[in-house]
């Protein structure tokens, strides 16, 4: 918008300027061509002699040259009279010919004036043919200059230029210190917004003014206490939780080892019991195992709760480690008709606890075997100089986006409505979860429903190494694959 006006500005002064410098050129001329007709009607019609005439032509160069306002040329009968400072260049063909073509008019033209100086400057052609009344004529141009005109238009646009160049840059720091003032609340409002995202429930905005910033640092300030104080709630309630799992976990262990030697008396003595006995003894023997698992399990999760758990790490082999767990299994499998399947390397050292990775690779197998329908299910095991990696992969009922979520919560199934061959606690994931967190690796998962899924464990080869990448892909390659190979 500056621009704009200074342009305007500009133009119209220069309009203004040329105008008013062409009309009063104009007059001038005029002036000067009038009295050197009333000098040649002074003369008369028939004795004007060519040394009056040159007289006049030369008073007439002289006017010019003393108001230094332009320049004069005189085409006689005799010869040619000019200034010293007269531009030829400035008097174009066209302007001779309608000067010698209707004589008595005067003509004028803009034209472009070259000066003693050697600049080149704006300026007015005047042309005319001027007599005394008689048959004696003569040819008279005038070639006025606008250096000064052209010097006070520079003049205006430089403090055009300046004036616009000093408001352009008052108007941006007026905008820039309004523009601080006014977002400095905004900004102490996203940052305290980015404290309260991250935790920092303590800092609080500060409270000026009454306005709605303001109210809006009044608003969060309390949305801050009020999650401060749930926050603390939860924990309190996690802490007891917490607290009542591992007591009762602890206290159900004397009478359960108590009821557990009754009912191993029992089963093994199941065979001199009467027929309508031996089933209850095989079912109270079956279910004090699934207690028994349970509360192993709540031990240890108590233990994560209390940050209690530890590692024992060993040189291991990964790959007798999960052939071993696949032995163990093989009766489950057999029962259930999967078949498991272990590719890739044929060993992977690494230093871990094998008590925990057994377990996770147990949980995982009992997993797969449970949801895998019976179906084949995969091991893929890698390894390089940083990470062992191993995959278990079944091609049973899968999972959604949103089961996926949850998967590794306490006790959370996927479908409690289902039949179970195996009969988990619920808690399986949720160890191997926290036992890869102790061996600072990772573990994901990824399903598709009736796709199957696959479960992914990276661990670092040592307590040095750092796991970044996998040498595994989460997704199986087979993961995709069209309907009509199935066929």
């Amino acid at each position: 918008m500056l621009a704009l006006a200074g342009w305007f500005l500009v133009n119209r002064v220069t309009q203004g300027v040329v105008t008013a410098a062409q009309e009063s050129s104009l007059i001038e001329a005029n002036e000067a061509l009038s009295g050197v007709e009333d000098q040649m009607r002074a003369l008369g019609y028939d004795y004007a002699s060519s040394d009056a005439i040159d007289q006049i032509a030369r008073q007439a160069i002289s006017a010019g040259e003393s108001s230094g306002r332009y320049h004069v040329k005189v085409m006689t009968a005799t010869g040619t009279l000019q200034a010293p400072g007269f531009d030829g260049q400035a008097v174009s063909d066209e302007l001779v010919a309608a000067a010698v073509e209707q004589p008595g008019l005067v003509h004028s033209t803009p034209c472009q004036v070259h000066l003693r100086s050697g600049q080149v400057s704006p300026g007015l052609a005047v042309a005319s043919t001027v007599s005394g009344g008689g048959l004696d004529r003569f040819a008279i141009f005038l070639v006025f200059d606008f250096a000064d005109d052209a010097k006070t238009l520079a003049t205006v646009q430089t403090g055009v230029a300046l004036s616009g160049g000093v408001m352009l840059l008052g108007i941006g720091l007026v905008s820039y210190f309004v523009a601080r003032q006014t977002l400095a609340p905004v900004r102490l409002a996203r940052k305290a917004a980015e404290r309260l995202a991250a935790g920092e429930l303590t800092q609080l905005m500060p409270v000026r003014g009454t306005d709605d910033l303001a109210q809006l640092a009044v608003s969060m300030n309390h949305m801050a206490n009020q999650l401060q104080q749930r926050i603390r709630q939860l924990e309190q309630l996690s802490r007891v939780q917490q607290r009542f799992v591992s007591d009762v976990s602890h206290e159900l262990r004397t009478p359960l080892a108590t009821v557990r030697m009754a009912a191993d008396l029992l089963y093994d003595r199941r065979s001199a019991l009467p027929a309508a006995d031996q089933r209850p003894v095989e079912l109270l023997n079956h279910e004090l195992n699934r207690f028994q698992a349970l509360l192993a399990d709540l031990l240890e999760i108590s233990r994560f709760d209390a940050g209690a758990a530890s590692l024992v790490r060993e040189t291991t082999d990964l790959h007798q480690l999960i052939t071993e767990e696949i032995e163990a299994l093989a009766d489950l499998t057999a029962s259930t008709g999967s078949q498991i399947v272990l590719s890739g390397d044929d060993q992977a050292i690494a230093s871990i606890d094998p008590r925990r990775i057994a377990r996770l690779v147990r949980n995982l197998l009992s997993n797969a075997i449970e949801h895998g329908e019976g179906r084949p299910i995969d091991i893929i095991l890698a390894d390089d100089d940083q990470v062992v990696a191993f995959a278990v992969r079944d091609h049973g009922v899968g999972f959604s986006l949103e089961q996926g979520r949850q998967l590794f919560n306490r006790f959370w199934r996927s479908d409690p409505a289902r039949a179970r061959h195996i009969g988990g606690t619920g808690l399986g994931l949720s160890i191997s979860q926290e036992d890869v967190r102790l061996h600072q690796g990772w573990i994901h998962a990824w399903g598709r429903p009736a796709q199957g899924a696959q479960f992914r464990v990276v661990l670092p080869r040592d307590a040095d190494c750092v796991v970044t990448y996998s040498p595994i892909p989460l997704v199986p390659t087979d993961a995709f694959k069209p309907e009509e190979d199935e066929s």
